[in-house]
């Protein structure tokens, strides 16, 4: 099966900690390399996973607060100094270019790339990257600023051919791809011979989403209906309700809540509040309502 794994470069919020990086994550693909959000380091855990810079040509902003998108100065230079040729892809809310632009006029001049912003709009629901391989999806989301969350979402594959039903029946290579993608086959003294027969159901398609940061809204749960691997914020415990409400952030608690309402899979937990020594405190709140859950951490990687 083709790779889909995600990285975690940072799961931390907006104080910086010994413990944690911000929350910064790069999706592997079938080859091609995805970054959502991209805070200060993420160059230097991008590193650290030896993934190739070179496969890297998009980056899904969710919203424009520091812990997800300050990295990406050091990100855009150090490709420059690597003498990188492909386009480089920015995809965010409205406003990250206007920020950008000053910044790359004076540092990044003579770079030997492009880097081209593409806006998003926050309130509904759109594509905003496909190719043969994936769609990637926004997910509205309720923060205190504009903000989307992620849905990558693999294309169905064809199905298996089964060798010695194709040969048993001739079947000429030309009509190899019309057969792994469903149609029936008909010999040349008229007999049809149901695709069935010919081949096997391809894996399921994959999927996972990013949801961060939202406060606790149970709108978001068609979107993410039955995903294999959910990532939900999970700032605060049970405790810290209110400041969770007041921050527009979510409990531990209630990501493992809005899983279950899902259906998802499994649960993976992060941006934790620098407030909390030991995250297994929310790990455990979490698992109390939904106990496929997992606590991100920096240099995982999981695969789907």
């Amino acid at each position: 099966m083709e790779k889909f794994e995600v990285h975690i470069l940072g799961c931390g919020s907006a104080l910086p900690t010994t413990r944690h990086f911000s929350t910064t994550q790069v999706v592997h693909l079938r080859e091609k390399l995805f970054m959502i959000d991209c805070g200060e380091g993420a160059q230097i855990q991008l590193r650290k996973t030896h993934l190739k810079f070179s496969r890297l040509n998009h980056i899904f902003i969710s919203h424009l607060h520091g812990d997800h998108c300050f990295g990406l100065p050091g990100l855009i230079s150090t490709f420059g100094l690597l003498k990188r040729t492909a386009d480089l892809h920015i995809h965010s809310p409205q406003g990250l270019e206007e920020l950008m632009t000053p910044w790359l006029n004076y540092f990044c001049r003579m770079m030997s790339y492009r880097v081209i912003f593409h806006v998003f709009d926050t309130h509904a629901p759109s594509v905003i990257y496909e190719d043969r391989s994936l769609t990637v999806t926004t997910v509205p989301l309720r923060h205190r600023i504009p903000c989307c969350g992620f849905l990558i979402t693999e294309k169905p594959r064809p199905r298996h051919i089964i060798r010695e039903m194709t040969d048993f029946y001739k079947v000429p290579v030309y009509d190899m791809n019309r057969i792994k993608n469903g149609e029936d086959f008909i010999t040349s003294d008229g007999l049809v011979v149901p695709n069935h027969r010919l081949t096997r159901p391809a894996e399921p398609a994959r999927s996972y989403a990013y949801c961060s940061d939202t406060i606790y809204d149970e709108n978001l749960v068609p979107a993410i209906r039955g995903v294999d691997l959910l990532f939900h914020e999970a700032t605060f415990s049970a405790a810290d309700q209110i400041r969770a409400r007041e921050t527009f952030h979510t409990t531990a608690e209630q990501a493992g809540q809005i899983a279950a309402l899902a259906g998802v899979k499994r649960l993976m937990i992060g941006h934790f509040s620098a407030r909390y020594e030991d995250e297994h405190l929310l790990l455990r709140e979490a698992q109390r309502v939904f106990p496929e859950t997992i606590l991100a951490k920096e240099m995982l990687c999981v695969d789907i």
